[in-house]
């Protein structure tokens, strides 16, 4: 990322209508305003709230925090395509805060120092069925358990973790790192049956005599395409190669493999044949790389591991080791048409990444259910099926396939859960206003640039199946934390403590923020021009003409 660091901090800008008099107009208030790291996690983290724990060091605090809303953090800190930090305001100054390596690190940390999650403080007696221990699952599993209910999961593998075990391979996410986490759920008290797939859920919540079930089964179906084919011997599907890896049974594939697909998935089938010895591993992909479903920096990783990519071409023919691809243009839209154009490709095993499919076969003895032109299932605004007291989430409902979005429906689905068996509804708290760009005042703040990770070159990485990205250390994780804005609710710096005139800031002590004394405040917005993160706004003075609140754009 290109650095916008600059030499001097540039002078803020305090000019403003003459607001002190007489009479006063307005008065400042203290305000919270919601961060876009915060409103950007599929997860619901409280993001800013564990960074500032992490910047003052204390790391177990900022690791319970984290873990009230997502039980994975060491999981997320590698895995997650952190949309956080896309939405991060200090981008507007130099880098955005490395939010997901921190989030690691304290993750990490939690691991090394055996803390252990909460345990209920008492028991409902409800039971609930999970079926499907991926992450949507386990998240649900955590969350209900906190909230006291009996929780079992239900996995069809021989491990919890659903597609984080199969399909995200080694060098992305360790195994003995996710074994980890699940353990930590397993001991405040879910029960889970490995290697039991559920064939019927509606018979299966009746013998279990469970008071409500929550399905997040995951895409382990591939898709299947209609290629003509004079030789399918070397024809693979992706979620299947990358299980066998896992199992260590995987085929062998030859010097020369092509990959047909352009998602995650895809681009994990071409590094892995990389490192199981393919010389030439191609990815054949219709459209090009601004349509590409992958995100951006595992493309970027796949590349610098010698993964060719070839856009803009689909397959249309397979003789033996010959693939017959035809070129594609997009229009206006994005969407690829053929032109007539072909070439010929040589390859010795083709591994088909076109996306995946949740097996719904077991729902379909329930009353009530809709599902989708996809096969997904339709859930309502609280996760529930139209099966009262079945609900769904993760890959089995429309969404983005990703391990944040599905931890987010786990623990959505839990709280509405959490409702249902109390025989209430669950309301989501009103959100606050979002702390955008423009409300702060970044002159006050000084240039820092991300801390990089460590990472394996990419010759090296391909040698085996070692992580490729190293934690940061506890100097960096500090480091980084403490580049947080805070954007939108008040860190304590003293500055308005500092330039208040008249005195009429008062400090209530570490951790309780400040007050005003409205009998001292004249009104001049001093403090409200130098509060670098918009902790503080002017409203109207209580029976004046005044109408509005500056709220900055004033």
């Amino acid at each position: 990322m290109r650095s916008r660091q600059r030499d001097l901090t540039s002078a803020p800008d305090l000019k403003h209508d003459a607001l002190a008099g007489a009479l006063r107009r307005h008065r400042p208030v203290y305000v919270d305003l919601k961060p876009p790291c915060n409103h950007a996690c599929p997860a619901g983290e409280n993001i800013q709230a564990w960074l500032d724990k992490a910047q003052a060091g204390d790391y177990e605090q900022a690791w319970r925090i984290l873990v009230a809303d997502n039980p994975l953090p060491a999981i997320h800190g590698r895995v997650c395509y952190h949309p956080c930090e896309d939405q991060c305001n200090r981008q507007h100054v130099d880098e955005s805060v490395g939010i997901h390596a921190v989030e690691r690190y304290i993750g990490d940390l939690a691991i090394e120092k055996r803390w252990k999650l909460p345990t209920p403080e008492s028991d409902t007696g409800q039971r609930v069925l999970i079926v499907g221990g991926g992450p949507s699952g386990l998240s649900a599993a955590y969350h209900l358990r906190r909230l006291g209910h009996d929780v079992e999961v239900r996995e069809a593998g021989p491990l919890a973790g659903g597609m984080m075990h199969f399909g995200i391979p080694a060098y992305r996410l360790p195994r003995d790192v996710l074994d980890h986490e699940v353990k930590r759920i397993q001991d405040i008290g879910v029960k889970f049956v490995l290697e039991h797939p559920v064939a019927d859920l509606r018979e299966a919540i009746r013998e279990g005599k469970f008071d409500a079930a929550f399905v997040a089964v995951g895409a382990h179906l591939a898709k299947r395409i209609d290629i003509p084919a004079r030789d399918a011997s070397g024809i693979l599907d992706a979620v299947s190669f990358l299980k066998g890896v896992k199992n260590q049974s995987a085929p062998k594939l030859g010097r020369r493999v092509a990959v047909y697909g352009g998602g995650n998935t895809a681009i994990d089938a071409a590094r892995v044949a990389k490192r199981l010895g393919a010389e030439d591993a191609l990815i054949i992909y219709r459209r090009d790389r601004a349509h590409m479903p992958a995100h951006e920096f595992e493309a970027d990783e796949a590349l610098e591991e010698g993964v060719k990519i070839n856009w803009l071409r689909s397959i249309r023919a397979i003789d033996e080791s010959t693939l017959t691809v035809e070129v594609m243009a997009l229009d206006e839209h994005g969407k690829p048409h053929p032109t007539g154009k072909t070439e010929t490709l040589e390859a010795d095993a083709l591994i088909l990444a076109l996306g995946q499919e949740s097996d719904t076969e077991f729902l379909r003895s329930l009353p009530g259910l809709e599902f989708g032109y996809d096969g997904t299932v339709i859930v309502d605004s609280n996760m529930m099926t139209g099966c009262r007291g079945v609900f769904a989430g993760g890959d089995m409902v429309p969404s983005e396939r990703t391990v944040t979005v599905a931890v987010g429906h786990g623990k959505h689905a839990a709280r509405h859960i959490d409702a249902y068996l109390r025989n209430s509804v669950y309301e989501r708290p009103p959100p606050h206003p979002l702390a955008t760009h423009d409300k702060l005042r970044v002159a006050y703040y000084t240039d820092a640039r991300q801390q990089d990770e460590r990472r394996l070159s990419g010759e090296s990485r391909t040698s085996g199946f070692d992580e490729i990205v190293s934690s940061l250390d506890a100097a960096q994780a500090r480091y980084e934390a403490q580049r947080c804005f805070s954007c939108g609710n008040c860190f304590e710096c003293d500055g308005c403590l500092a330039a208040c005139p008249e005195d009429a800031v008062i400090k209530l002590g570490h951790g309780h923020r400040y007050k005003f004394d409205y009998s001292r405040c004249t009104g001049c917005a001093v403090c409200f021009e130098q509060c670098p993160c918009y902790a503080i706004d002017l409203i109207p003075e209580p029976g004046t003409a005044s109408a509005t609140g500056m709220h900055h754009a004033e």
